[in-house]
């Protein structure tokens, strides 16, 4: 099957904006900065706390996926990069630089929400087209019970299966998405990172979760979500766990349609499925 060939356009920031935050495993108060930069650019990080050169993103620049994606060079590494990674993906920002005042991208609210807001307040500067790959053959990836899978089609289309055996409220989640800017800010972006209370309690005393609250995340405890406010929508878990693969694929650096369908999968399984997909994608333009 050949699908049609469909482009983009392609976007950058009209101008410079910032925001401070706390980072949930360091606990370090970092300034994120975003700027416009020309087209071509690409995504070009920076740590303003360390003296080194720029980081140009990609996929070989995964450094470890501890329940976030790190990505960094030999000068230095930023964490949890994938809820800042899925804004720009959603919005198509193909060039924008990014600076950072410490070693972790702020958390916030857990969502993406946040840096959509910054890049509605920077505003967004057309700055060309990019060319939609469509996958014309099937790609998984598997291990264990955990899998992922994506099929040609003339659209991004996310589905994930999130399950949680002998827990009521994770027990079995689902959730489908046509992902655009609308679909992502509407039935996306609002859902929070979640953990369960044991896990977090055994984090902190472990001193690997520093920045985590009740302001930070979903928690979990005997089955019920502790927040006060509850959900923010139903299957928020799920599509979190979309959230972060919209993120992470964002990584490989170019726009492309498929149906991606995920089963129990995290930050390890979408960084090594989208090495698996970019090899088919450059194998299909040869």
């Amino acid at each position: 099957m050949v699908f049609s060939c469909h482009t983009r356009s392609s976007y950058s920031i009209t101008r410079e904006v910032s925001r401070k935050g706390v980072g949930l495993f360091s606990g370090q108060e970092a300034r994120l900065t975003l700027r416009p930069l020309p087209p071509r650019s690409g995504v070009v990080i920076v740590r303003k706390d360390i003296v080194g050169p720029a980081l140009s993103l990609g996929l070989s620049r995964v450094q470890g996926t501890p329940r976030c994606t790190v990505i960094g060079h030999d000068a230095f590494s930023v964490q949890t990069v994938e809820h800042l990674m899925a804004a720009l993906h959603a919005y198509a920002i193909d060039d924008i630089g990014i600076e950072l005042s410490g070693p972790e991208v702020p958390i916030f609210d857990g969502s993406s929400l946040p840096f959509l807001d910054m890049l509605e307040e920077a505003g967004l500067r057309e700055q060309g087209e990019k060319q939609i790959h469509c996958l014309q053959e099937p790609v998984y990836w598997s291990q264990g019970d955990v899998h992922i899978v994506a099929l040609p089609s003339e659209e991004l289309r996310i589905s994930y299966t999130l399950h949680y055996t002998g827990l009521r409220c994770l027990e079995t989640q689902f959730f489908s998405v046509s992902l655009n800017a609308d679909t992502f800010k509407k039935e996306i972006a609002p859902c929070r990172t979640f953990a369960m209370y044991e896990e977090v309690i055994a984090m902190i005393e472990k001193g690997l979760l520093k920045g985590g609250s009740l302001d930070t995340a979903v928690v979990i405890r005997e089955g019920q979500v502790v927040n006060p406010e509850g959900l923010r929508l139903p299957a928020e878990m799920a599509r979190h766990k979309i959230l972060d693969m919209v993120g992470d694929l964002y990584l490989m650096g170019m726009p492309f349609y498929a149906h991606i369908i995920g089963i129990r999968s995290g930050h390890y399984a979408n960084t090594l499925f989208a090495g698996e997909l970019m090899k088919q994608m450059q194998k299909e333009m040869v």
